[in-house]
């Protein structure tokens, strides 16, 4: 144990920030934009040495000055962000790492969920935690000749999700419909899983399943070690498909429907990704084009958009009886407050 102190580091604390900043740059990390817990170490000079953050149940931004290596310092980092976590409740921890630190994190308790080599290693403290996901998911899983796949966020369930879900459900025997429950989005997890739920209840060949912590949404893959924006959509596409595969064999699913999005620059190279990398693994992915009503896409950023300026007409042109009747109710009075309010509705 180091002589130096550890310290919460407060948004309004400009000049730490600045330390954490200067300290994360120089030894080849970016701060990441989701962050709501940072902490440093200070040598006795008040010289930032150490820094480490939180985001939800995952570590982040973790770096140690290359003058102090070897003292131990990132042990002090690990063990203070996960007393943390656990302070608050956060028993099952994350973190992405390099692949030359992931041994490093190994004897410190976290074990491999999967990797692409030389670029990133998704970790957790759970020895079994991983395995006990896919062995949960297998009680779900029925032979048949054609399983297919969707994984959705629906923000929110659109004509354009309930078209390629019927697509999928039409032309497979079982569908395994996976909703990314990550807290990530203008609609909570709870209201987007009921509208997924309420806009297929007619289709009787699909199995719902929350994605858990494996799944993970765009909005929150760390982005502080990709050198650039499309380098971050690749590795989360690359990261993503290696978790999936895994998913897929456990569940004998052979084919992916992934929607695509024409104005979106993310989708494009993710679907791009994955149109490459899925076939590898012996699982075909299909890209269904957008739904279109009145000469537009149906999109969900779209509806959002409309939701914020009010067009009512808009929205009905995009989405689904079950998912108008939830935007007219009483229950959807926060989320379209908060939407009102939002900066940037549309996102990427």
């Amino acid at each position: 144990m180091s002589d130096y102190f550890i310290s919460q580091v407060y948004p309004s604390d400009k000049r730490t920030n600045a330390q954490v900043d200067a300290l994360l740059e120089q030894e080849g990390i970016r701060r990441d934009a989701n962050l709501d817990y940072t902490c440093v170490m200070f040598d006795n000079d008040y010289h930032a040495i150490a820094t480490g953050s939180c985001f939800g149940n995952t570590l982040r931004c973790m770096a140690v000055d290359h003058h102090h290596q070897g003292e131990g310092l990132m042990n002090e980092i690990v063990s203070h962000l996960v007393q943390y976590q656990y302070e608050r409740g956060n028993l099952h921890l994350f973190l992405y790492t390099k692949c030359s630190s992931a041994k490093f994190f190994g004897d410190l308790g976290f074990y491999e969920i999967a990797r692409i080599e030389d670029q990133i290693v998704f970790m957790e403290n759970r020895k079994d935690g991983f395995s006990s996901y896919l062995d949960n998911l297998a009680r779900s899983r029925v032979e048949a000749p054609k399983v297919a796949a969707i994984v959705m966020n629906a923000n929110p369930f659109t004509l354009g999700h309930q078209y390629l879900v019927e697509k999928a459900a039409a032309e497979n025997d079982l569908v395994h419909l996976f909703m990314v429950s990550e807290d990530a989005s203008l609609f909570p997890y709870a209201v987007r899983k009921q509208l997924i739920q309420e806009g297929t209840r007619h289709l009787s060949n699909l199995r719902y399943h929350d994605s858990g912590p494996y799944i993970i949404s765009q909005a929150t893959f760390p982005s502080y070690f990709q050198k650039d924006a499309e380098a971050v959509i690749a590795s989360h596409a690359n990261l993503d498909l290696a978790i999936f595969t895994k998913i897929a064999h456990r569940l004998g699913i052979t084919v992916r429907y992934v929607g695509e999005e024409p104005t979106s620059v993310v989708t494009g190279l993710y679907n791009q990704v994955m149109q490459r990398r899925l076939p590898e693994a012996g699982i075909q992915c299909i890209v269904v084009p957008r739904r279109e009503e009145q000469g537009q896409v149906v999109s969900a950023s779209i509806v959002r958009k409309a939701l914020q300026e009010g067009n009512w007409a808009l929205v009905r042109e995009q989405v689904p009886a079950t998912t108008l009747e939830f935007l007219q109710s009483e229950a959807a009075r926060p989320i379209l407050e908060r939407i009102r309010k939002e900066q940037d509705v549309v996102h990427y």
